[in-house]
């Protein structure tokens, strides 16, 4: 803390202030502007500096601070919307650096990943089916711009998260639809620490052999079953839902009380059986995290 300025807004005024200058600013110059001594300066240009934030670049015998171009501070949960409409304008012009930067300035703005995914990432990619649906956009367009949402999604995953090997799960899309909502999960959990396995889309493996192959799966990958695992199912129709439940919970009593299933559709869930079925996002991350706690007892 610097004159009662916490780190985030030390954040906010710094690329205030250097989005505001065209050849940037040395820590001298940055430490009058923001009333920081430049101790403490230097200190919070080297942690945003380690966090992609700011670059430094030496002209001459001076030392200047730069940020990058469309770097700036949300204010969440209020700029959400703002921040959605912002990343679809990007995707639907293609403005790939754009898009990155955008996710790394709502990481920066301490947005959560699993809000991230819900109110930007998934909103975005629901939009995109739409277009493509409504014949406003062609099949490789599609294509193209699902795979900048999957790596800005990817941009998630950079971080460095000490996994927690009781904290285990296995993501499935049942469908292509999915496949974009399995990785936004993926990438979420990864970020609250779990040991992740990320299968995507799973519907080629829909087959009669289907349950005992997820079996010796199961057995290679939680030989020694430590902590929980919990299975989670993105499908778009009723008729993945059924077979992946079906063919899940068939196995389910061979490996303990501590193997849970989630199914999460938009879709009719009639005659489907699971630990959780939900169609909310968020819902399949506050309940695993409540899994946890409550086996830790």
């Amino acid at each position: 803390m610097a004159r009662g300025y916490q780190t985030d807004d030390v954040k906010q005024k710094l690329v205030e202030v250097l989005s505001e200058s065209k050849t940037g600013l040395s820590g001298v110059e940055i430490s009058e502007k923001l009333g920081i001594n430049r101790v403490t300066m230097t200190k919070y240009l080297n942690i945003f500096a380690a966090e992609g934030l700011i670059r430094q670049k030496n002209i001459g015998n001076v030392n200047l601070w730069f940020v990058d171009e469309g770097s700036e501070s949300f204010s969440f949960p209020s700029d959400y919307f703002k921040a959605k409409n912002k990343y679809i304008e990007f995707l639907e012009g293609n403005s790939k650096q754009h898009i990155y930067n955008l996710i790394k300035n709502c990481l920066h703005s301490n947005a959560q990943p699993v809000k991230i995914m819900s109110e930007i990432i998934i909103p975005a990619s629901e939009s995109i089916q739409e277009l493509f649906e409504q014949g406003k956009i062609s099949k490789p367009e599609q294509k193209l711009l699902f795979s900048l949402i999957s790596n800005s999604i990817k941009i998630i995953t950079l971080d460095t998260v000490d996994i927690n090997p009781e904290k285990n799960v296995i993501v499935i899309s049942a469908d292509s639809k999915n496949s974009i909502i399995a990785e936004a999960a993926s990438a979420t959990f990864h970020s609250d620490e779990w040991n992740v396995l990320h299968l995507g889309d799973m519907s080629d493996s829909i087959d009669v052999l289907f349950d005992l192959d997820f079996e010796k799966f199961l057995s290679s990958i939680w030989k020694q079953k430590i902590g929980i695992m919990i299975i989670v199912v993105f499908s778009d129709t009723q008729e993945g839902l059924k077979f992946f439940s079906q063919a899940i919970n068939s196995i389910k009593g061979k490996f303990g009380k501590k193997m849970f299933l989630v199914l999460c559709s938009k879709n009719k869930k009639a005659g489907v059986k699971a630990d959780l079925i939900t169609d909310t996002f968020e819902n399949v991350f506050q309940w695993s995290q409540t899994t946890f706690e409550s086996n830790q007892k």
